[in-house]
This record gives C-alpha cells, structure tokens and sequence, in this order.
C-alpha cells in the first residue's frame, strides 16, 4: 500500500516495513519519511511494524493548496492509522511532526494508540509571548519565511547546518548528510513548506497536553537552537501525565541523526525492546533522565 487517500482525497505516500506491534513516524519540516529510514530499519529488525508517510506537501505526496493547518494535518494521521489497519500503536513526531501527535490525541481522543513520542518537538508552543518567553520571536519566524521566499536554495543550506549542529571547524554529520537534507527538501512545494511554517509556529498546543491518556516519551537536545528545549521539550513534560523526559546534553535539533544509535536505543526500551512487551507502567514524571 504505497498511498492512503485521505478523506479530501490528498494521497500520501506511506512506507510500511516490517510486522507487529506498529510504530507509526511522522516526519519534521521541511524533509520526508526517509528522514525516518534509520529507525523504521530498525523497529522493523526488532519486531516492529514501522509505518512512515509523506506529510501532505512534502516527499511524494500530493501538493493540494489547503490543509496545513494541524486539524486537516491530525485527520491525515487518523486516515493513515485506519487505512493502514495500524491497532494498538505508538505515535511518535519528530519537531513539526510532535504537532500532529498533539492534536490527533484531543481532536480523535487518542484512538488506536497506546503510546505516543515527542522528539524535538514544537509542542506545546514555539512562538515567544509574554507567558512564554522562551519561545522564538516572531520577527525570527518572518524572516524564516522571507528567506525561503527570497532563495529558498540558499536558506536550506544554512538552515541544516543549525538543524545538525554543523560549524566551520567541525560537524556531526557528513557533508553528504547535508546534501541528502537539502535535496529531500526540494520535493516539497513552497506553498506547502511556508503554510506549515506558518502552523507549527503560531500553533499553541497546551490545551491538547490534557488529551495525553498514554505513556509518552519526550526526547529533546539541550542545545536545539531550531527548537528551544525550554519552551517545547521541558514544558511538554511537565504538562503531560506519564510523560518520560531525556535531555540528550549538547544534542541539536537533528538527534534522530546525530544522536541515532542512542536515540534508537532510548526509543526501544520506551517500546518494551520487544513487540510483545508492554510500554512503562506508572504516573509519575521521569523529568531530566539523560543516559551517558
């Protein structure tokens, strides 16, 4: 099944790897579900069924003009969780992708998940107010959507090298890594990358946290200058019954990547290690766990 029609009959591209318990990954802006590869490889070798689509706009999925806003964005998961028949599974958004968990769990009620995970993620809010002044200026954001407007070709190239924490002297990723990111960003349309821009930076998802009904991991950088740890990671833990928060010290925004091997080990022991064990039992916060 490489597409599911949504109900405004928008086909996303889905890529569904392995068997059991399903793991469904939805991806950051501006990339794709390869961004998700390493890990689908992965749950897939470890039992799992790993199930990552396109968001609409993005890698191959249809380019519609509307529906970027994070109900329409919600009700595509939804479509992908029905059409794809995945039962009793784990939701886990990266960045821009943490949205669409947020608001699948108040506006569907959590149905069919038994576990949700927020890595660098945008919630609950990313833009700056008075009573969240950790968020990002709103004259930081403008100037995001102006340079993708102005050359959008040069923005991405300086864009990643924040993303994945890359300086003049030294990087974490490769070069090549770097290519892949731009070139995975060039599928998606520039309408799509500015209205979800627009989304994922003015959208406020405190009032969705109460919706959280599941044992949730909260996976975050210290040093994530893309999205501020202070008003996303840490204040979703804190919001979130059952939510266990690991600060990885230094990380940048991109620790699927940087941080892969202890990132996929964290996401594992969350899972269970295996697809017939259960997830972590319990109500308190496991806030500033932070594996060496």
């Amino acid at each position: 099944m490489p597409y599911v029609t949504t109900r405004d009959d928008t086909r996303l591209y889905v890529k569904d790897w392995g068997s059991g318990r399903p793991v469904v990954l939805i991806h950051g802006w501006p990339l794709s579900a390869d961004s998700w590869d390493a890990q689908s490889l992965a749950l897939a070798e470890a039992g799992y069924r790993a199930i990552a689509y396109d968001r609409r706009g993005f890698g191959r999925s249809d380019q519609p003009w509307n529906g970027y806003d994070y109900d329409t964005l919600a009700d595509d998961l939804a479509d992908v969780l029905k059409e794809t028949g995945a039962e009793d599974a784990t939701i886990v958004g990266f960045s821009m992708g943490g949205g669409e968990v947020a608001r699948y769990m108040s506006r569907h009620g959590g149905k069919g998940v038994i576990g949700a995970g927020l890595i660098s993620s945008v919630v609950p809010y990313m833009l700056q107010t008075d009573d969240n002044p950790d968020g990002v200026p709103e004259e930081q954001l403008q100037a995001i959507a102006e340079g993708i407007k102005k050359d959008r070709f040069a923005f991405w190239t300086t864009f990643f090298q924040q993303f994945f924490g890359a300086g003049m002297l030294s990087s974490p990723v490769s070069d090549e890594t770097l290519q892949w990111a731009w070139r995975t960003t060039m599928q998606a349309g520039l309408r799509p990358i500015l209205a979800c821009a627009n989304s994922f930076g003015h959208t406020d998802f405190h009032g969705d946290l109460g919706a959280f009904r599941v044992p949730t991991l909260v996976v975050h950088g210290t040093s994530d200058k893309t999205v501020p740890i202070d008003a996303t990671g840490r204040q979703a833990a804190k919001g979130i019954a059952n939510a266990q928060l690991i600060e990885y010290d230094g990380a940048p925004h991109g620790l699927t990547v940087t941080e892969s091997d202890r990132f996929m080990q964290d996401l594992l022991a969350f899972l269970g290690e295996r697809g017939d064990r259960p997830l972590f039992q319990g109500n308190d916060n496991l806030v500033g766990v932070d594996h060496v």
